[in-house]
């Protein structure tokens, strides 16, 4: 039982980061203007995404433009896109092969052992996930730095850290720490599956031997007096 609500606890929140990537990969927020110098307006800040750039003004208006060309796009967006994309599509179905190893549910029938593979299975898929947040994410937020420290770069250009990375990591986090716990759940009920199994074969077998003597036992007397 205890194990059963590991189970679920740790999906709910795997679910929980997969929708956190969900919102980190359609957020402009990734990089934000960074307020240096006398230079850059304090009246309007600019929101640079994976997928458009906004300029949100003091005056409340917010004024965003999509990308034209993929193809112009930096390397490092183009491969933040695919991963995020990635991401998404492996958590859903990281998602879809959790739930149908999970203890309470009735997926792949009664056999525990498939189940504890399938649910492993999942597991494994949501660190693979967090791994493809963490990837574009730390990337952007390494770039963000080094630029922002760099002398050469002009202030104008410089940009800080946005809540979409901060929104990243976490989303990363919970993925990881949620597929590790179903893995750490399903090994011990596959060992012992596996030693129940084994346990019923060899009593089985020894159980099956007894039952020819008296049947062999009996028939010879039979034998005889023929």
């Amino acid at each position: 039982a205890m194990n059963t609500g590991l189970q679920l606890i740790s999906f709910i929140c795997a679910v929980t980061g997969w929708v956190m990537a969900i919102a980190v990969t359609a957020l402009p927020q990734w990089k934000v203007t960074a307020f240096i110098g006398n230079n850059i307006l304090t009246s309007e800040i600019v929101w640079e995404g994976i997928w458009m750039n906004c300029v949100y003004q003091a005056t409340g208006q917010m004024q965003c433009k999509t990308y034209d060309s993929m193809l112009a796009l930096p390397p490092n967006i183009q491969a933040a896109r695919a991963l995020m994309c990635l991401s998404i599509f492996l958590g859903w179905l990281s998602c879809t092969v959790s739930c149908c190893g999970m203890k309470c549910t009735t997926c792949a029938g009664d056999d525990k052992q498939t189940k504890a593979g399938i649910a492993l299975t999942g597991g494994v898929l949501f660190i693979v996930t967090g791994l493809c947040v963490l990837i574009p994410v730390s990337w952007t937020a390494h770039t963000v730095v080094s630029d922002f420290n760099n002398p050469m770069v002009p202030a104008v250009h410089k940009r800080e850290l946005g809540q979409a990375i901060y929104l990243g990591w976490a989303a990363a986090v919970i993925l990881m720490l949620s597929g590790a716990v179903l893995c750490s759940t399903c090994p011990q009920g596959l060992r012992h599956d596996y030693r129940r199994g084994y346990a019923r074969n060899f009593t089985g077998g020894r159980a099956s031997a007894p039952p020819p003597q008296p049947i062999s036992t009996s028939s010879l007397p039979m034998k005889e007096y023929v």
